[in-house]
């Protein structure tokens, strides 16, 4: 079985602890099960700029990932028996996590792709897969880690569990992005009421609110203890 290798920083095989384990994406081998449960539970869309559609060919295109520098694991749930398109693996795919616009030039990236499927929201998975991903990110190389000094965190102003949760990790508001983004159908309720004659009708607003995690606040400002409960294990 083939590896994304579509970003610019090492991509482990896997991360992993005792509940968890963050796996990279394969289109062949994990598409089939995602599509169906993007059909099944299309509300997991609701805050984000892309359908389930645009998702789904994004994932799928080895140069999309490559182009937007994007590292892309699928979660697994080891609490729950994999589906039966995933015959083999080690658990139940609840969603996925990916760095977003990796930059190794800076020691940055973007914590983004964060989708949950309802049956596994308000569970153990969000927070260990955040948490496992922050490990990564910036722990210093002798612990394992790439040592980045900034990790980025973009969510829809309206999306409470999402800012709830970078709050949680000890993620800094920097501001927000105001008319950042459009969402592609849906209601208003998900975003900006539009004037008339819009260019973009039916497609609501977003406001974008905008985190970042640095080094510094990792090491000294108690994140670290904080995600280090999820007990990371690099493979």
């Amino acid at each position: 079985m083939s590896t994304n290798t579509s970003g610019t920083f090492p991509l482990p095989q896997d991360l992993e602890n005792d509940r968890i384990k963050l796996v990279p994406y394969i289109p062949s081998f994990h598409s089939e099960v995602f599509a169906e449960l993007s059909k099944k539970y299309p509300e997991t869309y609701k805050y984000i700029p892309w359908g389930h559609s645009e998702v789904q060919a994004a994932f799928d295109s080895e140069t999309f990932l490559r182009e937007h520098k994007w590292l892309l694991f699928a979660i697994l749930d080891k609490t729950r028996p994999p589906s039966d398109h995933l015959v083999g693996s080690d658990g139940a795919l609840a969603g996925t996590i990916a760095f977003i616009d990796c930059d190794p030039r800076n020691l940055s990236a973007e914590l983004g792709a964060v989708l949950i499927f309802p049956p596994f929201q308000r569970t153990h998975v969000a927070s260990n897969a955040v948490g496992l991903m922050l490990q990564y990110a910036l722990n210093r190389p002798s612990e394992g880690g790439l040592g980045l000094r900034r990790v980025v965190w973009l969510a829809n102003r309206l999306n409470e569990g999402s800012i709830r949760l970078a709050k949680r990790f000890r993620f800094q508001q920097e501001g927000v992005l105001r008319w950042h983004m459009y969402l592609e159908g849906g209601p208003a309720g998900n975003g900006k009421l539009l004037r008339e004659e819009d260019p973009k009708p039916g497609c609501p607003g977003r406001d974008t609110a905008l985190f970042s995690l640095c080094w510094d606040d990792w090491e000294g400002g108690g994140a670290k203890e904080n995600s280090a409960t999820v007990m990371l294990r690099i493979n």
